[in-house]
This record gives structure tokens, sequence and C-alpha cells, in this order.
């Protein structure tokens, strides 16, 4: 969100989604680590967010690619992803209101946009989370 402010950047439905994938996951990791007890059960939840995380971010890097061949998010009838985030950008804008475009490439870090990095970033969690999981005491 910081990102976005600085930079004025306009936030997709996807790319708030993502947000809202990655508060999910730091809220897992909290009780996680304030019970680690279920790290199980913690690990496995932060893993299947990241798992989401990872197939929306995909998709959104396949839409950034091939632009034609996409249909821009919010030109058809909203599916349940944009129905949350347009009651959660009614219910916090500053922090949940979508008004960019999917397929838009606004910030662009070593080559890979915003979605790029959000991919590996998830990518990297699933890992993480994988590691917790299979780790043990």
């Amino acid at each position: 969100m910081e990102l976005q402010n600085l930079l004025r950047l306009a936030p997709c439905p996807m790319c708030i989604f993502q947000r809202v994938l990655y508060l999910g996951i730091g809220g897992l990791a909290l009780f996680g680590f304030l019970l680690p007890v279920a790290r199980l059960v913690w690990a496995g939840l932060i893993g299947l967010l990241a798992l989401i995380g990872v197939g929306v971010a995909a998709y959104q890097t396949w839409m950034q690619a091939f632009p034609a061949l996409a249909t821009e998010c919010g030109y058809a009838e909203p599916n349940l992803m944009e129905r949350l985030v347009d009651w959660l950008g009614m219910q916090w804008p500053s922090m949940f209101l979508a008004t960019g475009f999917c397929t838009s490439r606004d910030w662009v870090f070593l080559g890979l946009s915003m979605a790029n990095w959000s991919l590996l970033i998830f990518i990297g969690i699933v890992g993480y989370a994988a590691l917790l999981f299979l780790r043990k005491n």
C-alpha cells in the first residue's frame, strides 16, 4: 500500500485480492507465532492461501503478457473475487479500492511488474510453508 501511495499507482481488483491474501497470510503467521503448538495447521493454511496467491498472480502475469487475449477485470459480470474486492473497497477505500486495470504494468522493477514480483513472493511463501509443514521438531 505504501508503494501505491508513494508512486500514485492505481491498484486493480487482482492487486487488491493479492493484498487481502498477504494480510491473511500475515494474520495466520501471527497466530502461528502466538500458538506454535498448531504449527501444522498454520503452515497448511498459509500454504493454501499462498497457492491461491500463486494462481491469481500467475493469471495476472499472463494478462499483462498478453493483454489482447485477456478479458479485462471489470468488463464482464463480476466474479466472487471482484465482488469481495468491491465490498472491501466500500468499507475501507484507502486500503481496498480498486481503480486500475489488471493488464497495465504501471510499476516495473528489474524488468518485472508488480504481478511478477507478487508471483515470486507467493512461490517463496509456498516453499517456506512446505518447509515448516515438513520440518521435524
